[in-house]
């Protein structure tokens, strides 16, 4: 089924000279070199750095419990996190550093290799990746009075596609997104006084990569999911609208076995005032039709005063069904995500 949306022509710089971006689109890999060194969107160039935004974000899903690790940079501040939820319980923990200026924090120029680092003597985290996987290393002792640790591996198949995305927002600013769903993860984690073993028979990683400069206040919705189907098929969703213009293209795919198919526009239902009741994603031509229900919410909020974050994120299960671009039908059913609206100041 085509799309009406814009390839990356790729490969080649993400900026031009004078700063603008060269060039609008999606791609099921990236293309792009993300040489935020010509970023131009100060009359001050020295002053840039301090709006650019770096993070790497992974997740892991196991049949119980979701794990996230982030080290990100968004100029002035550096902000360290890790928490986890247990599916039936809802047992939840986490815990942030702040860091000024970002100081130890280290971040690669681009997605597919290099390392992610922030160590501060006690707690560290150390994420590397190479051409056919990722490692996720963390040590943060007394998480939650107990200790979390983390030795993982996130396999990463060649032609496993990926959700890149490029796209502008007003005055210069702009947004360089690669999403990876649904990489088989394996190793050992122990969190909550418990150790985890994961199998990639079961256990998944997702990764949210994200490089650019926003508008001080932005606002986005944000929706994912990595599993299995009935079959042992993978399935990934990976969904959302907000800030920039999406008119070259939409963030919205799903990913089935590792190959993506790309929709449209994606309608999201949801009442923000009662967040755990049941979300509707339904896309304009009918190939996605989902409901997701909450059964857990995590609210995490930031105030550094120059710097102000919310983050309402669900916790639930997809139901529905999504359409192949060779026109199979696929049922979705209980399948665990999660979904979040996100208002910041940053």
């Amino acid at each position: 089924m085509s799309i009406d949306q814009r390839l990356l022509r790729g490969p080649g710089p993400l900026l031009d000279s004078s700063g603008e971006l060269a060039d609008v689109g999606w791609a099921r890999e990236p293309l792009l070199d993300c040489n935020l060194e010509n970023a131009a969107f100060y009359g001050l160039r020295f002053l840039q750095p301090l709006r650019i935004k770096r993070w790497d974000y992974y997740g892991i899903t196991t049949p119980t419990h979701f794990f996230s690790f982030t080290v990100s940079d968004v100029g002035y501040l550096g902000s360290i996190f890790a928490y986890a939820v247990e599916f039936a319980s809802g047992r939840y923990h986490e815990e942030t550093l702040t860091v000024p200026l970002a100081r130890g924090v280290r971040l690669p120029r681009g997605s597919q290799q290099g390392e992610s680092v922030y160590d501060n003597g006690r707690v560290r985290l150390h994420f590397s990746a190479a051409a056919d996987h990722r490692r996720v290393a963390v040590r943060w002792p007394g998480f939650g009075g107990q200790e979390l640790s983390a030795e993982a591996i996130l396999h990463l198949t060649p032609g496993h596609d990926s959700m890149v995305i490029v796209i502008p927002i007003p005055k210069k600013r702009f947004y360089y997104n690669r999403k990876v769903n649904c990489m088989p993860a394996e190793g050992s984690l122990t969190c909550f006084g418990q150790n985890f073993t994961l199998d990639p028979a079961t256990c998944l990683g997702n990764l949210d990569w994200g490089r650019g400069v926003w508008a001080y206040n932005s606002f986005w919705v944000w929706a994912s999911a990595s599993g299995f189907l009935p079959d042992q098929r993978t399935i990934g969703l990976n969904l959302g609208f907000g800030f920039g213009d999406t008119s070259a293209a939409t963030e919205n795919a799903f990913i089935l076995n590792g190959r993506l198919h790309k929709l449209g526009e994606v309608k999201f239902s949801y009442d923000s005032k009662h967040f755990t009741r049941p979300w509707g994603m339904r896309s304009a031509d009918g190939r996605l039709d989902l409901e997701f229900t909450p059964f857990f919410e995590r609210v995490a909020k930031t105030d550094a005063k120059i710097l102000l974050s919310e983050v309402h994120q669900m916790f639930g299960r997809y139901n529905g069904t999504a359409v192949t671009d060779e026109g199979e039908r696929i049922e979705i059913r209980d399948l665990i995500g999660f979904a979040e609206e996100h208002h910041a100041r940053w």
